[in-house]
């Protein structure tokens, strides 16, 4: 008998669970974990992974999700932390929003605008980068319809997640006679995310923990914004010691403010270094996990220009950085693509070049006074 290929083992692995030897139940720092269930696989397929919730505690949304239909042998860690990114951006949403989530970063997220159907915003949010939005979990922050359900089966998707679905959107969800691409998706209910933390001061769950290789850990508070509002959006200003004060000439426009908001929201969970371009609540290109902040400007604008086959899309766009700008590079590449309004921490010791430069292309900017980097 010829020996095996191990080619067709390899392809075998993505599609059957990996066998781990995790226990029934974990303390972590004092805390007591349930296993919610062993995973398809880790991250890899060859690494075996289990998943855990919190014994006591309300916030334990992802552990408490409902899988009404398995896929191809269940969840994998990834599908998790999509959700986990996509539901982090998503409970700050004041409207009806969808994540299209691709390894752990979102391809695409658009937040309702008026007289949008829930179908609407989810095509927005996938043609934000249908491309990469090929085999994505998609994850909204309200109920899914039967509307939106037949247009994710339109393409080809790994998993839906949201807190509700109608019955009819479950039976378009679960309809291979006439949407024969999906038969493998993973359909999952997740509770609401009220009680989960979001602003400096909310109670946190728990600490954010980093394990080495060497198993040694870091301990960490998780992110929690001071941004509530637009009103919490500071007009950017510097006071150099060479040249005075200077403040930012133009005020942003109420749909600018609310873009600013909305592209700030979905920055706090997209791997740093990286920059969200979005217009009218729909985000038209995300640079992310680059090593110099202009490097993810410029990554974002020539994706943005590329699917969009014209810079005109980006005029009028804004753009959220998770970091300030060392130099006033980054903001020129943005201002001459086009894009009119900026978000971004302050407090660069170049903050007056990078004002001046929104004042010459009469851009505006506006500090969050917080930095979202985020290195997941």
């Amino acid at each position: 008998m010829a020996d095996q290929d191990p080619m067709q083992d390899l392809k075998k692995m993505y599609r059957t669970r990996t066998e781990g030897s995790f226990p029934e139940a974990i303390d972590v720092l004092g805390a007591q974990y349930a296993k919610v269930e062993d995973l398809r696989y880790g991250t890899n397929p060859h690494q075996p992974a289990a998943f855990y919730r919190p014994v006591a505690g309300k916030q334990a949304v992802l552990g408490r999700y409902e899988i009404l239909k398995t896929g191809k042998s269940g969840l994998s860690q990834t599908n998790l932390e999509d959700m986990h990114h996509a539901v982090g951006m998503l409970k700050y949403m004041p409207r009806p929003a969808c994540a299209v989530m691709k390894h752990c970063n979102p391809s695409g997220v658009a937040l309702q605008q008026q007289g949008q159907s829930l179908a609407q915003v989810y095509e927005r949010a996938r043609d934000a980068d249908a491309q990469a939005a090929f085999g994505s979990v998609v994850v909204f922050n309200t109920e899914v319809d039967v509307d939106t359900a037949a247009a994710i089966m339109e393409s080809i998707v790994e998993g839906v997640a949201a807190p509700a679905f109608t019955q009819d959107a479950l039976d378009t969800l679960n309809d291979f006679a006439r949407f024969k691409r999906n038969k493998e998706l993973r359909i999952i209910r997740l509770p609401a995310f009220s009680s989960l933390p979001k602003y400096v001061g909310d109670e946190i769950a728990g600490p954010e923990i980093k394990v080495f290789d060497d198993g040694s850990i870091v301990l960490a508070q998780p992110y929690l914004s001071r941004v509530k509002t637009v009103a919490d959006l500071v007009p950017a200003y510097n006071e150099h010691r060479k040249h005075g004060r200077i403040d930012i000439a133009r005020q942003p426009t109420e749909q600018e403010l609310d873009d600013l908001l909305f592209a700030w929201y979905v920055n706090i969970h997209v791997r740093s270094n990286g920059v969200v371009i979005a217009k009218n609540g729909q985000t038209l290109a995300v640079g992310t996990g680059e090593q110099d902040r202009v490097g993810a400007v410029e990554q974002a604008i020539i994706k943005a220009n590329h699917k969009y086959k014209g810079a005109e899309t980006l005029q009028g766009a804004v753009m959220a950085s998770d970091g300030f700008f060392p130099f006033r590079d980054a903001v020129d590449a943005t201002t001459q693509a086009g894009i009119t309004a900026i978000a971004q921490p302050g407090g660069s010791v170049n903050d007056y070049d990078a004002i001046k430069a929104c004042n010459e292309a009469n851009a505006t900017m506006v500090f969050t006074l917080e930095r979202c980097f985020s290195h997941h």
